[in-house]
């Protein structure tokens, strides 16, 4: 499986901004020919999402950097699907293809002879993703949804901040849906692969966020109590969180008590472990304000450095709190090769996040940068539909394609 664990799969992709293009990346990541669909008037919106942009080879404006951070591995055409030959082509590409990714409003690709029940007359083992905000069902699918609104909507932004709910600094919902997105596709590709249909498949942003609720929703659940803002604090766990130093802060993640032991016998206070406020973790959260100012009075007392290197020799979780340009000057960030180099056409070396997945057997491959828009209509329509160049020359004239 030199290509990768889906190098057999074909994915197309009528997805635009962040949670549907994430998960093509993935599925493209992994191998699978991925076609990504765009308006021809411009193209997917984060094409323009900056700055900051590429600078093009002739000086001009290229791609913003959000767009690249989810498009790798693709190939784009620019598709009218207005227009009825535009859905005879995707309906063509459809027939062939393994996966459709879509994120239209609920029933939006309906009228255009695009939705599932439409493409899977002709393709019965196609696995059909669609991605709204709110879901197929229920009094709000009909609603747009977006990343902050759902971050707002689905209780993330109550439990996240200080005195005032903040969302957090990247559209995560989006990003956790794209994960899911994926997830459920290959669950439903291995399904087909023993002898079932294919399905469809309904990821909704507010059903995602509630599921990365997590311990805080259940929390709610058992306990009856509504959870509230805590800033870096654990509502259960405790230390864990961050702590002043003399020259910054520093993040500890004490998540036993066998390592709160040996944490109080780094801060020269061994007798905690044995005190019954602070043995146990329950009892920790319990006397929490008490023991949290106890510790920030002792580790303002050195450098963050310095309780990094005692604190790691002892087995304790910790960590400076970093900009992102130190994420990447970490040692750790280079022998994990987190950066990647792509050469873009018309821009040059791009460089690009990798992807965290390590398959030791079929690795992850990087064989297509982000495409430029409908960098590749000519050619998928030759390839994979035997058109001839004339005709492409004849529907890009009249609008159809770009």
């Amino acid at each position: 499986m030199s290509g990768g664990a889906l190098s057999h799969i074909r994915v197309l992709d009528l997805s635009r901004v962040l949670a549907g293009p994430w998960c093509g990346q993935i599925l493209g990541d992994l191998g699978a020919d991925v076609i990504k669909v765009e308006n021809p008037d411009g193209g997917d919106d984060t094409r323009g999402w900056g700055p900051p942009f590429l600078t093009n080879s002739d000086g001009g404006q290229g791609d913003a950097a959000y767009y690249l951070c989810a498009n790798r591995n693709k190939r784009s055409i620019a598709v009218n699907l207005r227009e009825p030959e535009g859905q005879a082509i995707i309906q063509s590409l459809a027939r062939q293809s393994d996966v459709v990714i879509e994120n239209y409003k609920t029933g939006g690709l309906k009228r255009f002879g695009l939705d599932y029940e439409s493409l899977k007359a002709d393709n019965p083992g196609l696995v059909y993703c669609s991605i709204t905000g709110f879901g197929q069902t229920g009094p709000y699918a009909n609603l747009p949804g977006y990343d902050f609104l759902i971050q707002a909507m689905g209780g993330l932004m109550s439990v996240t901040g200080e005195d005032e709910p903040v969302k957090v600094g990247v559209p995560i919902v989006d990003l956790f849906t794209g994960v899911y997105a994926a997830t459920a596709i290959l669950a439903a590709l291995e399904a087909r692969s023993r002898g079932g249909p294919g399905q469809h498949i309904d990821m909704a942003l507010f059903d995602v966020q509630a599921a990365m609720l997590a311990n805080q929703a259940e929390n709610y659940l058992v306990g009856g109590r509504v959870p509230g803002r805590m800033g870096n604090r654990h509502p259960n766990i405790v230390p864990y969180q961050d702590f002043p130093t003399s020259d910054g802060r520093i993040a500890v993640a004490v998540g036993a008590d066998r390592q709160f032991r040996s944490f109080a016998g780094v801060l020269g206070r061994p007798e905690w472990a044995d005190d019954p406020r602070y043995a146990r973790n329950a009892a920790r959260v319990a006397y929490r304000e008490e023991l949290c100012g106890e510790i920030a009075s002792v580790m303002r007392r050195r450098t963050s450095g310095e309780w990094r290197a005692a604190l790691d020799a002892a087995g304790i979780p910790c960590g400076p709190i970093q900009s992102i340009d130190s994420v990447f000057a970490e040692p750790q960030a280079g022998a994990r090769n987190l950066r990647i180099d792509m050469e873009m056409t018309g821009s040059g070396s791009v460089p690009l996040v990798a992807s965290p997945l390590r398959l030791g057997g079929t690795p992850v491959s990087y064989r297509r940068p982000p495409p430029r828009f409908a960098e590749h209509t000519g050619e998928v329509l030759q390839e994979r539909l035997g058109f001839e160049q004339n005709e492409v020359s004849d529907l890009m004239a009249r609008g159809i394609v770009a």
